[in-house]
């Protein structure tokens, strides 16, 4: 089992972002992963630096700990000739460390260019062919390419790794899980479902799985709880609400119903490591094996700590289920 720890790339600044990860490899994360967003989901986590700067200071920064996106949207925002040429020159930087996660995106970050936010079925279509477009140009040489949504003209990566840095795809039904199998090296996911993993599977699947573990450390319960549901309450809204929302305001204004309580029965929350293990369990169960702690406590260095004395052998000694 792999043990990730996920940057919450919302609520720090980048320079903190960087002294993060050099903690979580002093103290034995196997990775980091940090989210590709323009808006925080909610005002008051207060921040959102651009992604690809803070990973490319990791790298510089870091030696054995790997370094993923969770994930970046590569059709809107994003053209992905722009998200090809700075995977390539990230997985130099880090000698191979990297992994390009990629999702069909939210409209909280997309919508800023102006462009209109599609439909499920097109923003599909539109994360084929912009990973189409991204295995392209990573074979390097003047590439085109004419899709019903994307096209790329005489276009070439000129600094490409030997081995091109694979991409997990992010996945919640059928549809993305056939996309992630036939299109990408591996999947992402942020529920426990077995179904994902399965039909990832049956497409042809065989790649690493990634999935986030919602956890909050505190000395307590409740006031891992508190931090929780004061920055991190948007999670309990399901993925067709946090895609569709634009603006922080709106996901503030969706979960004036959140309560502590709820936040606390989808958290491993407070100082207790056998939560944080049943939590991380139910991933391990429905077939994930690479596992992302997403801490949502107040005290990202106690945390670390924990995770150090009490988390880093219990969580690898999980074994990946094979779901039915």
């Amino acid at each position: 089992m792999k043990i990730g720890y996920k940057l919450a790339a919302e609520a720090f600044g980048p320079a903190e972002l960087v002294r993060q990860t050099q903690r979580a490899e002093a103290v034995g994360f196997d990775f980091v992963e940090i989210s590709d967003h323009f808006h925080p989901w909610l005002d008051n986590q207060g921040h959102s630096p651009f992604a690809w700067t803070v990973l490319g200071a990791i790298a510089e920064r870091t030696e054995r700990i790997g370094l993923a996106t969770g994930v970046t949207c590569p059709t809107v925002r994003y053209h992905p000739a722009v998200i090809a040429q700075a995977a390539a020159t990230l997985a130099l930087l880090s000698e191979g460390r990297f992994t390009l996660g990629v999702g069909s995106g939210e409209r909280l970050n997309e919508h800023v260019v102006g462009r209109e936010f599609p439909a499920v079925r097109a923003r599909h279509a539109m994360l084929r062919e912009a990973l189409e477009i991204i295995r392209l140009l990573w074979r390097g040489g003047y590439r085109s390419y004419d899709g019903r949504y994307l096209s790329l003209e005489d276009a070439r990566v000129f600094d490409l790794p030997d081995e091109p840095p694979p991409i997990a795809v992010a996945a919640s039904g059928p549809p993305s899980a056939r996309i992630a199998a036939e299109l990408g090296d591996g999947l992402f996911a942020t529920e426990d479902k077995p179904e994902i993993v399965r039909r990832y599977a049956e497409a042809g699947g065989a790649g690493p799985k990634y999935a986030e573990v919602p956890v909050a450390w505190a000395p307590d319960e409740h006031t891992a709880a508190k931090a929780a549901h004061e920055t991190t309450r948007w999670a309990l809204t399901g993925w067709k609400v946090m895609s569709e929302l634009p603006n922080p305001v709106n996901f503030a204004a969706a979960t004036t119903t959140v309560t502590e309580q709820d936040v606390a029965q989808k958290f491993a929350c407070g100082p207790d490591p056998a939560r944080y293990v049943a939590a991380a369990r139910g991933f391990a169960d429905a077939g994930f094996d690479h596992l992302v702690m997403q801490n949502a406590g107040p005290d990202p260095d106690g945390f670390l700590d924990f995770y150090a004395s009490e988390l880093a052998g219990p969580l690898r000694e999980l074994t990946p289920g094979t779901p039915t």
